[in-house]
């Protein structure tokens, strides 16, 4: 009873997640408008675009984190080695923590792009495991919120047939903007190939 109260005042879950993230989904819907009006090869550079915006904002910390393990590693004295392994996590640390607002910062822009470059394939052919199929897949609403949620490390559950494949190119496009390794895990053998 107490449960059904508090549900109806603040709302389940679920609507608490969706509301917090409307307002991103607005300046998604304002950045889908701009980059409709770009050439394919406008778009395309959007990519170099982020990845530039990115080392302006965290190269400085990422070469700093370089030095200090490179020095690590070179480094004789035990002492030494230990203090710099000590700086080496502190930096990394603060790496992460600043890639990680970076790409929540670029998030709108980029999971617009995503959903743009599916805009335009829609019609063409494209092969998946062997099969030409048509491409007709553009992220809804629903997909953008889920593809949120597994670029914030959560994990959203979908049904059969809501687009988990699609959802997952929104946070491992925005991701891989950081030039490290991303990976994509799934028990599903189709999905897999």
């Amino acid at each position: 009873m107490i449960k059904k109260v508090l549900a109806s005042v603040f709302g389940t879950r679920h609507e608490r997640e969706v509301r917090k993230f409307q307002p991103v989904l607005i300046e998604i819907r304002k950045q889908e408008e701009r980059l409709k009006g770009l050439s394919d090869s406008e778009l395309q550079a959007q990519t170099t675009k982020f990845r530039a915006q990115l080392d302006q904002q965290v190269g400085a910390r990422r070469r700093e984190v370089e030095e200090v393990r490179a020095a690590k590693h070179g480094c004789a004295d035990p002492t030494e080695r230990e203090a710099l392994e000590g700086r080496f996590h502190e930096l990394e640390l603060a790496y992460k923590k600043a890639v990680a607002a970076a790409l929540n910062g670029l998030l709108p822009e980029a999971f617009a792009t995503v959903r743009e470059a599916c805009r335009r394939l829609v019609g063409s052919n494209v092969v998946v495991t062997g099969h030409d199929l048509a491409w007709d897949m553009v992220p809804y609403d629903v997909q953008l919120i889920g593809g949120r949620v597994l670029h914030s490390g959560r994990i959203a559950e979908m049904a059969t047939g809501e687009g988990k494949t699609l959802v997952a190119t929104l946070p491992m496009y925005l991701n891989a903007l950081a030039g490290h390794g991303t990976h994509l895990v799934t028990v599903n053998n189709y999905l897999a190939r």
